[in-house]
């Protein structure tokens, strides 16, 4: 597994990615995992990383390892992925998100969410969408102005949500999706393969601060062939 620059250590790309297929119920509870030599082989890493990253999982509660036996899943209710809001998992399950950052910009709120927030100006943050290296979708972020003055493509990671923990102090607490039928954007890149101007599935995300402010509002438009959206109620 290649780590590109902005991203996760490789060693939590590994984990979210079984993290992932535990949510999708891929890895069941139970469950007995290859020998570690034979599951570096197959993610394309190291003995080392592989152990660093069985070590989170075990952090986490979700796996139990055995000496002289295995490790085994222990599957969770709240499995605390760093994706837990990500709702896009290949149509198999699963599949690690990644994130090409497009654009960034500091501009004028558009007159459809100009209400959204306090500020008349918010950071626009488009990004494609991958999972575990297949593109899936495209999505604009519309960041409200007042939690930074700057933000700059180097500054993103893979997960926004830890971005903004991390980097700005922002906690999102709260979301709200609306799903419908859209068009694709006309900045869409070329790697997006439906056309501009096709219909397509479309998410509308509203979220909140835990102290119930309107943060960030954004839009993706997903490829119903690669992706599917999934909200697991427990």
């Amino acid at each position: 597994m290649r780590q590109v620059r902005g991203s996760l250590p490789v060693y939590l790309q590994l984990t979210e990615t079984l993290v992932r297929d535990i949510a999708a119920g891929r890895l069941v509870d139970g469950e007995k995992l290859a020998p570690e030599r034979d599951m570096a082989v197959e993610m394309g890493t190291s003995i080392g990383t592989l152990r660093k990253a069985l070590a989170e999982l075990q952090n986490r509660g979700l796996l139990e390892r055995i000496q002289g036996s295995g490790n085994y899943i222990r599957a969770a209710s709240d499995p605390k992925s760093l994706y837990a809001m990500f709702r896009l998992e290949r149509i198999a399950g699963g599949g690690l998100p990644t994130a090409d950052v497009l654009e960034v910009a500091r501009c004028e709120k558009p007159e459809e969410i100009a209400a959204l927030g306090p500020s008349p100006v918010g950071h626009r943050i488009r990004r494609l969408r991958r999972l575990s290296g297949e593109v899936a979708a495209v999505e604009e972020i519309w960041l409200d102005g007042r939690f930074a003055d700057v933000i700059t493509r180097e500054d993103l990671s893979e997960s926004l949500y830890l971005f903004y923990r991390t980097r700005l102090g922002l906690f999102i607490e709260k979301a709200e999706d609306q799903i419908d039928l859209g068009i694709v954007p006309a900045w869409k890149p070329e790697a997006f393969a439906p056309a501009v101007g096709a219909p397509i599935c479309h998410i509308f995300r509203k979220s909140w601060t835990a102290e119930g402010e309107l943060a960030e509002v954004s839009r993706t438009w997903y490829d119903h062939r690669v992706a599917r959206y999934v909200s697991r109620i427990r």
